[in-house]
């Protein structure tokens, strides 16, 4: 039996919810109304300046033609699919919808002026600048920012929370669990002033980039200054004054690469709070109703971690993908960019349901205090370092005589458990100030963190 129509992927079945707001403009119609948007916004700007003896529109039908764009809903998606169905060319059939809404207005007179002097890609490297530029804005960003407030919000609330660190995968000396956090946000804070920094570049010249049709059409006008105007003034945008046929979509790299790079500090952070709830680090907190095994009753598991974890491999690859890949088109153009393009909602789809699933998980967890105590209680010979750097300060300021001490501290603690009494009884024994034993015998692993909460401070 088959079954009635089911979405392909995932983001657009189970995760929709999760995932569903991109879908506003990174989707086949979000594109569609793109291209709506800028041939209006072509028709208003050509007679702005009277091209070809056409008059200035007025406010009210300057209005009437953005609400076929404020507008677009179902009707217009079915029509544009009927016009595809006969053109078998997406834009073509936009300048038809676009057309044939100048007929409904009375604005025949300017039909001609619709598309004028516009290869597809013209439309189309505007359209997609216009509708990446505002999922990044409205959509994506906004995720983002609330997985680094939730981590703000751990840095702080767990500042002077102590936590045996482990340098490959061994204890080391301890830090604080808000200081850790506090890494992830100012590594993240700066991808995100990156991201934000993209330009969008937008290019408007004709089949090879050339203006040849313009010139020959007006060989008086600016074309070029005219092209700028209506990139950045009309759209924007950012102008790109040379191309080929295509805008060379150097911009797209660059922010999928940037995205790309926080998808995977995103990663490891998903990576390491796995690991400490592993290790008793972290405690997730039961939700009401939810299943962690179907055999084992007891089991919480840390799936919004693992499911962050798997989307954001899936979001890098497709993004690694369009960043390599659209950089390359054939002599002034071929059609590879036109299918790879449609699957940027898929990468950023991908890189939202981690997001979604990381903020969630950061409300799902704990402190693991019992763990967290006992691992400190348990791995006293970390001082070891701090022991050997201050025989080695005393010893330059003289008042020790002690040959090399970092070998001294390695016989005592390498590959050993040493516990608090076995060095409080070695430091005691040593040629050093008094001061500086009142300090070592003061020392416990839980107090052994630096300036680890006031680190967290240095946060923007």
């Amino acid at each position: 039996m088959t079954l009635p129509p089911q979405p392909l992927s995932p983001l657009d079945g189970r995760y929709r919810a999760s995932v569903g707001s991109l879908g506003d403009h990174l989707s086949e119609a979000g594109l569609n109304r793109a291209r709506v948007h800028v041939e209006v916004e072509w028709l208003i700007a050509q007679t702005e300046r009277g091209a070809f003896g056409s008059s200035p529109l007025d406010e009210s039908q300057k209005r009437a033609l953005r609400a076929i764009v404020a507008d677009f809903g179902q009707d217009a998606i079915d029509e544009l699919a009927g016009l595809e169905a006969t053109t078998r060319h997406d834009v073509k059939a936009v300048e038809y919808y676009v057309r044939a809404r100048l007929t409904d207005l009375g604005l025949d007179s300017i039909a001609e002026l619709t598309h004028f002097a516009c290869t597809s890609e013209d439309i189309n490297n505007l359209s997609y600048a216009v509708t990446v530029k505002a999922a990044v804005a409205e959509v994506w960003l906004p995720a983002f920012d609330a997985v680094i407030d939730a981590l703000t919000r751990w840095s702080t609330d767990a500042r002077d929370v102590p936590m045996l660190a482990h340098t490959h995968g061994q204890p080391a000396t301890p830090t604080t669990v808000g200081k850790e956090f506090a890494v992830f946000v100012h590594r993240l804070q700066r991808l995100r002033a990156q991201i934000v920094a993209t330009e969008y570049l937008g290019k408007f010249s004709g089949a090879t980039g050339t203006f040849s049709a313009h010139v020959v059409a007006d060989p008086s006008a600016d074309w070029p200054e005219i092209s700028r105007a209506f990139v950045e003034d009309s759209l924007g945008l950012v102008w790109n004054p040379l191309t080929t046929q295509i805008e060379s979509h150097d911009w797209q790299a660059e922010l999928y690469s940037r995205v790309a790079h926080a998808n995977r500090v995103l990663h490891n952070l998903a990576t390491d709070v796995w690991s400490y709830i592993s290790m008793g680090y972290f405690t997730q907190i039961p939700q009401v109703g939810a299943t962690g095994s179907s055999t084992m009753p007891h089991k919480i598991n840390p799936i919004r971690f693992e499911n962050a974890e798997a989307n954001l491999e899936l979001s890098c690859a497709l993004l690694d993908s369009l960043a390599s890949t659209l950089v390359t088109s054939r002599q002034q153009r071929d059609l590879t960019d036109s299918s790879t393009q449609r699957n940027i909602g898929v990468a950023f789809g991908h890189s939202m349901l981690a997001l979604d699933n990381l903020r969630r998980g950061l409300g799902e967890i704990a402190v693991g205090t019992v763990a967290l105590e006992a691992d400190l209680d348990s791995n006293w010979e970390v001082l070891g370092e701090a022991i050997q750097t201050v025989i080695r300060a005393e010893v330059v300021a003289g008042r020790s005589s002690i040959a090399d001490p970092y070998a001294m501290l390695k016989e005592l603690t390498r590959g050993k458990r040493v516990g608090q009494a076995e060095l409080i009884a070695f430091v005691e024994g040593l040629d050093i100030g008094d001061d500086a034993k009142r300090r070592l015998t003061a020392l416990t692993p839980p107090t052994y963190t630096g300036i680890a909460s006031q680190l967290v401070d240095r946060l923007a």
